[in-house]
């Protein structure tokens, strides 16, 4: 049975914010934030990459996470650490094929106040039953990355354990949990791996929903309900049912996760955020996809280069508010919507210009730049005002100040996050491409100024940091 769509609400008044040559009206300075992935307690945001097709001791696709260390420079003036299944400390082995650092998730797993690495390895062999997923949590220290714990394994062969991963406190007791996806012979879903990580504790699995012939694919967690807890926000689809829902942990374990909001529609990335500076949380929807079952009624009209969705809060309910749909064809948006860019198919996150309202960072791969297919873009999208279309400019490594020349296949904008990496208070960006240097790859950094142009963005790649066996680097990013 379809699901129902949200229904509109009258258009609040507009909140305009400062960011790409608007003025704010409503919001006011939002306080210096905290580093969210601060891996070493220094107070600088770091970057972790995973680069889960790097080779490790010889064993190719065996791959590590690189953490590269934020400082008043910025990144890439303050070195990087590599860490593997072969890194001291660390549970498991590097072996072929393993992909450790398909997924990255920073987050504070043990409550010492420094950020942790969640890593999601879903084609982890575990004894005789092959890729099965392990999901590993490496601790940060003042001293940086040291060692690791093993959260949960896959129990048998294909499970994938960690394809996807997201973290929060759905439960309110005050641990961090993770929630992650696996698969089973004819379905895929999402479980719940509750806190606390340390020697001793549980690690069996909550289910929480699947779906049979189908597969999550996107995953992101925020308190949608505004009640203390955090909620799952997850998409499912490849298949004949697709949708996208809010789900709220059960007042007890032994009912299932109640659903708060649904559509039809599913989505390749999702993001959570303030977009229009009202207090409540919004839900962004990256690349949304209509569904066969959807009867026209989209939740976003289908264009050929995509579509990035937004469903607003509103105080009282689970994204009660307006709903809003932004493409290359709206005004104020730069690139031109062609077929296959798949725009909005990474998000990201950032208050940048620190005036209470966030921006959304949206990386599209697959956009053609000149002639160069897949050379990829990013846009920095800020609101117009609530249930409007955001607005902002395209970049490109065809645009002044980003270094290298938009090639086919670069793939630039495949991830993107958001950190303060050199400590002014106005959170950055991070923009990879994978494709780069015949498929060695890289990360872009910009600096957000605090006024005036913006700077010359800093290529990373491996060969800047020094770095052997990478491969893709840039494809993933924690955020």
């Amino acid at each position: 049975m379809r699901k129902k769509h949200l229904s509109a609400v009258m258009l609040c008044t507009a909140t305009v914010i400062g960011f790409a040559g608007l003025s704010a009206t409503a919001a006011q300075a939002a306080p210096r934030p905290d580093a969210k992935a601060d891996f070493n307690g220094d107070g600088y945001a770091d970057l972790a990459v995973g680069v889960p097709g790097a080779t490790v001791g010889g064993k190719a696709k065996a791959g590590y996470v690189n953490v590269v260390w934020g400082g008043r420079s910025g990144l890439g003036k303050h070195g990087s650490s590599t860490v593997s299944q072969d890194t001291a400390g660390v549970p498991g082995h590097a072996e072929k094929g393993d992909g450790f650092g398909r997924t990255v998730v920073p987050a504070d797993m043990n409550g010492d106040g420094i950020t942790d690495i969640v890593v999601g390895t879903p084609d982890e062999d575990s004894g005789t039953m092959l890729s099965a997923g392990t999901v590993t949590v490496l601790w940060g220290s003042k001293s940086g990355i040291k060692g690791g714990f093993t959260a949960v394994n896959g129990a048998y062969s294909d499970s994938r354990l960690g394809d996807l991963l997201t973290t929060g406190d759905y439960d309110g007791d005050k641990d961090q949990d993770i929630v992650l996806s696996r698969k089973g012979e004819e379905t895929g879903g999402v479980a719940l791996r509750p806190g606390p990580f340390k020697a001793g504790s549980p690690s069996d699995l909550k289910p929480i929903a699947s779906w049979h012939f189908n597969r999550p694919v996107a995953v992101t967690s925020a308190d949608f309900d505004a009640d203390g807890r955090d909620d799952l926000a997850v998409s499912y689809g490849d298949g004949e049912i697709t949708g996208t829902d809010v789900l709220s942990h059960p007042e007890t374990g032994t009912r299932p996760w109640k659903e708060k909001w649904g559509i039809a529609e599913y989505s390749n990335s999702l993001a959570a955020g303030d977009f229009d500076g009202d207090g409540t949380v919004d839900l962004a929807l990256g690349n949304i996809r209509p569904s066969s079952e959807s009867e026209g009624d989209n939740f976003c009209p289908d264009t050929f280069g995509g579509s990035i969705a937004l469903a607003y809060g509103k105080s009282g309910t689970t994204l009660g508010g307006p709903r809003s749909c932004t493409n290359q064809n709206s005004p104020g948006v730069g690139g031109e919507d062609e077929t296959g860019d798949g725009f909005g198919t990474r998000l990201a996150v950032g208050n940048l210009d620190r005036d209470g309202v966030d921006e959304l960072i949206a990386g599209s791969e697959y956009e053609t730049v000149g002639t160069a297919k897949n050379a990829g873009s990013y846009w920095t999208l800020a609101s117009a005002g609530t249930g409007k279309p955001l607005v902002g400019p395209s970049r490109s490594q065809n645009s002044a100040g980003v270094p290298g020349t938009a090639e086919a296949g670069d793939r630039f904008g495949a991830a993107v996050a958001t950190g303060d990496f050199n400590g002014d208070g106005y959170p950055d960006t991070a923009i990879g491409a994978p494709g780069e240097d015949s498929a060695k790859g890289g990360v872009w950094y910009a600096r957000t100024p605090k006024d005036g142009p913006n700077p010359a963005q800093v290529s990373l790649t491996p060969g800047t940091l020094g770095l052997s066996g990478a491969h893709k680097y840039g494809s993933v990013l924690g955020r």
